[in-house]
This record gives C-alpha cells, sequence and structure tokens, in this order.
C-alpha cells in the first residue's frame, strides 16, 4: 500500500518570496551591513502580471527577511527589472551629508495598439531601503526607436569618474553614461555580429575581475540574458564576454566571438551581480532567477511560484585553451548551514554507496572529489516514484544533470531532459559540488567551471541517495553530504 506524500517545493536555503510570483533579481546593493535583493513581483497573482519591486535583505546570503514592497507601479508604468547603487558622492543631490541608495529601474507603460513605452526612472532611499521615493523628473531616459529597452544595470567608473549604465537594447547592449544618474549621454552600442541572437536580449551586466587572481590581468566581463523563443530547446539562458572597457566602449576579446554562456542547466536567468561589495571583501556576487521562461508560470509549487539560485561568486581562470573562463563557486557563507551527515576519505565507489544507502536527506551539499577516467553517477532525490541523476560521463568528458523521471513535470513537454557540461582539462580528479533543496539540484564541477542549474519536482518519497559506477577501481578521493539548515548558522 503507498503513501501519498505531499510535498513542499519551498526550498529551504533558497530565497522564494512569501506568496505568489517572482522573477528577476533587481537592486542587488550591499549597504550599512546588509545585502539588499529586490525582485520582479506580482503580490496578487501567482503568474506574471503587474510588476512591482519585492524586497528582501540578509546580513549574511543564506537567511533572508522580506520587507514591505519596495517600488509598485504608477502612472508612468510597471516597474521593471533595473539596479542600485550607493550614491557615495551625492551626485545626485537626493542626500546630504549621509549616502543613500538609488534605484535606477525601466517603467513599462503600456500603449494603444499593443504597443508600450519603455523608459528609465530613479528612485531614493533615506532609510537603509525601507521606504523610497521616486524621483520627480522621472523618466530620465527615453530611447525613440527601440521598443525593448530595458533592465539597467549602473555602476560608477572610477577612472572616468562618472556613472555607467548598461541597458538592454532589443539585440544589443547600449551604454551611457551620467554625472549624476539623471541626465545621460550615449557612448556606444555593442551585440551586432557577435553572441547568440536565439532570443530578445536582457539583463545585461558589466564588470572588471582579476584573470586568475592577478590585477595586472583584469579583464571585463558582460553578461547578457537570452529570452526564450519556441526554436530553442534551452528556452530563456545567460551568455557572457570577456574584453577590456574603456568607460564608453566595450571591446570583446578573441575567446568572445564564441558563443560561451554562463550555465548548461535550464533554470539560472536574469541574473546579475551586487553593487558596493566592500573592497576589503573583494568578491563579485552573482545571484539568478531559478526558472526558464518555458514554464515558468507553470511550475507546480503552491502558495508562492519563483526561487533565486544560491548565491555564487564569479571569478576569471584561464582555460586550457588559454581563454578566460567564468567560474562559479557557492559563497562561502553557505559552509555556516551546514551539518554534517557523512564523511568519508579514499573509499572504493561501493564502500561510498553503502554508506550513502544510510541516509535520508531532504535540503542537503555534497563534496566529491573523484579519480578521474571512470563514468559514475549519484542518484538524488531517490524515491518510490523517481530520482534525479547527477553524473560524469568519462567518455564525453561531461558533467551531466538527467532530470527525465525527477518527478513532475506534465506542466510542460519540454521539461525532462539531461543537461550536460564540459568539463576543461579534468586532471587526475574531478572534483563535484552539489547543492540539492526540496526542488532544484545545482552542480559545480571543476572549481565552477561547469555549471548545471536544473529545477525538479519530486513525488512520493524522495530522501534516498545512491551512487553507481562502471569500474570496481572507482575512487573517492573525499566524499562529504551536509544537510543544510540555515537555522542552524553559527552553531557548529
Amino acid at each position: 500500500m503507498s503513501t501519498t506524500v505531499k510535498h513542499n517545493y519551498r526550498g529551504m536555503y533558497h530565497f522564494s518570496p512569501n506568496e505568489k510570483w517572482m522573477n528577476d533579481p533587481n537592486g542587488m546593493v550591499y549597504f550599512k551591513g546588509e545585502y539588499h535583493l529586490f525582485f520582479q513581483h506580482h503580490p496578487n497573482g501567482m503568474t506574471w502580471g503587474p510588476m512591482h519591486w519585492g524586497h528582501a535583505v540578509s546580513k549574511d546570503l543564506v537567511v533572508w527577511e522580506e520587507l514591505d514592497i519596495a517600488l509598485a507601479p504608477d502612472e508612468n508604468g510597471m516597474i521593471y527589472s533595473g539596479s542600485a547603487v550607493v550614491d557615495w558622492r551625492n551626485t545626485t543631490g537626493f542626500f546630504g551629508d549621509e549616502p543613500g541608495l538609488v534605484a535606477i529601474f525601466t517603467h513599462h507603460l503600456p500603449q494603444e495598439g499593443e504597443l508600450y513605452l519603455q523608459t528609465q526612472s530613479l528612485a531614493y532611499s533615506k532609510d537603509n531601503g525601507r521606504t523610497w521615493t521616486k524621483f520627480e523628473g522621472n523618466p530620465v531616459l527615453k530611447h525613440e526607436s527601440y521598443i525593448d529597452f530595458r533592465d539597467p544595470k549602473v555602476f560608477w567608473h572610477e577612472d572616468t569618474n562618472r556613472w555607467v549604465m548598461v541597458i538592454a537594447c532589443g539585440q544589443s547592449v547600449c551604454i551611457y553614461h551620467s554625472p549624476d544618474l539623471k541626465s545621460w549621454t550615449f557612448g556606444s552600442e555593442f551585440g551586432a555580429g557577435i553572441g547568440f541572437h536565439g532570443g530578445v536580449w536582457e539583463c545585461p551586466d558589466l564588470f572588471a575581475l582579476n584573470l586568475d587572481g592577478d590585477s595586472s590581468k583584469q579583464k571585463w566581463v558582460m553578461l547578457v540574458s537570452i529570452g526564450d523563443d519556441p526554436a530553442y530547446k534551452e528556452g530563456s539562458r545567460i551568455q557572457y564576454f570577456t574584453g577590456s572597457f574603456d568607460g564608453i566602449t566595450f571591446t570583446p576579446d578573441e575567446s568572445s566571438h564564441t558563443v560561451r554562456w554562463l550555465d548548461y542547466g535550464r533554470d539560472n536567468y536574469a541574473g546579475v551581480t551586487w553593487s558596493d561589495v566592500p573592497a576589503e571583501d573583494g568578491r563579485r556576487l552573482f545571484i539568478g532567477w531559478m526558472s526558464n521562461w518555458k514554464y515558468a508560470n507553470l511550475t507546480p509549487t503552491e502558495g508562492f511560484r519563483g526561487a533565486m539560485t544560491v548565491p555564487r561568486e564569479l571569478q576569471l581562470r584561464s582555460g586550457a585553451d588559454g581563454c578566460a573562463t567564468l567560474v562559479q563557486k557557492p559563497v562561502r557563507e553557505l559552509e555556516y548551514a551546514r551539518v554534517q551527515a557523512l564523511e568519508l576519505t579514499n573509499v572504493f565507489w561501493k564502500e561510498a554507496e553503502e554508506a550513502l544507502a544510510s541516509l535520508r536527506l531532504e535540503s542537503y551539499e555534497m563534496k566529491v572529489v573523484a579519480s578521474s577516467g571512470s563514468s559514475y553517477a549519484f542518484k538524488v532525490k531517490k524515491g518510490d516514484q523517481g530520482e534525479t541523476v547527477v553524473g560524469v560521463d568519462a567518455a564525453r568528458g561531461e558533467v551531466y544533470v538527467d532530470r527525465t523521471k525527477s518527478g513532475l513535470h506534465e506542466f510542460h513537454e519540454q521539461f525532462r531532459g539531461v543537461h550536460a557540461a564540459k568539463l576543461q582539462s579534468p586532471g587526475a580528479t574531478i572534483d563535484l559540488q552539489i547543492y540539492v533543496d526540496r526542488s532544484s539540484v545545482e552542480v559545480f564541477a571543476n572549481g565552477g567551471q561547469a555549471v548545471i542549474t536544473d529545477l525538479i519536482y519530486p513525488e512520493g518519497d524522495a530522501l534516498g541517495i545512491s551512487l553507481t559506477a562502471d569500474d570496481d577501481r572507482l575512487l573517492l578521493v573525499s566524499l562529504s553530504v551536509y544537510e543544510m539548515a540555515p537555522s542552524a548558522k553559527g552553531s557548529n
């Protein structure tokens, strides 16, 4: 006799709104000890609708507190995506002696005949983001010809002593500059003849990173999200470019003429980075919306819909081909939410399988270092009605996630699938860092060189973990499993 298990698909350590719809992360900024995460929010519906900016804050990137809605639609339109910065120098004149927060966002105003007007506007806060005042001079930037003109990401460019904006313009990214966030001058446009164009360009970001940690080898990185097009099975996703930036023009390097994806799963979209992370911290921190426009409005959650990825640190590493590769590493703060469940060193896979069989976990992290040259697979969220497979295919030189039997999938015909990423120079060992939550799997291979983010919706009893391999001599140099319990942060 089978027992029906009712699943709670709200992640234990992934941010979701308390209720209703969420999509893109917006306005991420660090200020006075708090990480701010604003987000596209429909507070009155479970599907995409009139957009507001929801708001959450965290002191550690792990435990989030949702606050009141920050920005609501007005006479200029709905509140689409954008960014936020600390105006340290009071360039806007909104603040006195103390710095404050400024949000730069898209106003979306529907027009007759199914046309719409997208303009850029400002709002500011003098109380650490708790309340916001919209600038009386809104909008501050319009475009005469682009219908798709949205998602401004703004940063202070020290070399030219002014603000820079990157903004999506249909199938390109336009770059503007300003002394005060109010008056903007066009600088350049990027995107013609380069990158993937099978979908509208959205949510750009532009920032500098040191190559291999060497400040003398700094490069600029541009992120561009690509909207869903029915012709492409992958749906919405993020591409990236590397190159140089002089304050006006982004010049891609040679490696950027090959299309490169940030994530090879299906569920990391519209991701951008935090502004104003302190220099003494030095990290470039990123978060994405963990969904896909192919099925985002249909996912089988109750009471809420939408989640964010785990926050990640972005780094640039020299690849085997000499090109700069963007790598992602889960933020170190997640380690404080760990409660150790298993620790093994230098064991063959059958011994590891025996130990894993005793575990029953819902939300956890696995860290694996295994000898290369053999294929193997971890089955996570394994139960009487399905499983999700995270594996290494030695012959193909790939890491993959197989969600063909992961659970509920009928809500969209293209949800099921196997998603793979190439492993660059695996060497003698391959390392995997696997984050499993109630409705997601995130895999970071070879130090974050290959990343796969996938939603899953398990059915029935789905708490098991197992391991299979094609070679009895597969050696696990180390295997660690941690239950993820954010409320236990600091207790161990």
